[in-house]
């Protein structure tokens, strides 16, 4: 059994797990399966409370696969819910991001 079906045979029994869906989309993510990866992401960003990791990794993903633009639009909301949380290490990590994209980070 691959890791990714032991992820999938654990979220069949806990399908909310922001855990296993992170991990799931860490998965997707890995075996090139971007748009499933992604999906996933934009699920844990709009959780409550929203996934602060989600906006980071998505960000990150989008900018590999050459969707800056999408890429800074998720970085920007990720600060702004990594603020909201509290998690200044995220916003300063999705801030390098994103002045790395040509664009500051600071909002």
């Amino acid at each position: 059994m691959s890791r990714r079906e032991k992820i999938e045979a654990m979220l069949a029994d806990d399908p909310n797990d922001t855990f296993l869906l992170y991990s799931l989309a860490m998965e997707l993510r890995t075996e090139g399966d971007h748009e499933a990866s992604l999906k996933i992401f934009n699920d844990l960003m709009k959780s409550d409370p929203p996934h602060v990791q989600a906006f980071f990794m998505s960000g990150q993903l989008l900018s590999e696969i050459d969707r800056i633009d999408e890429a800074r639009e998720k970085l920007r909301d990720g600060i702004d819910q990594a603020r909201a949380q509290g998690d200044t290490h995220a916003a300063a990590e999705m801030s390098e991001l994103l002045a790395s994209l040509g664009q500051h980070g600071e909002l």
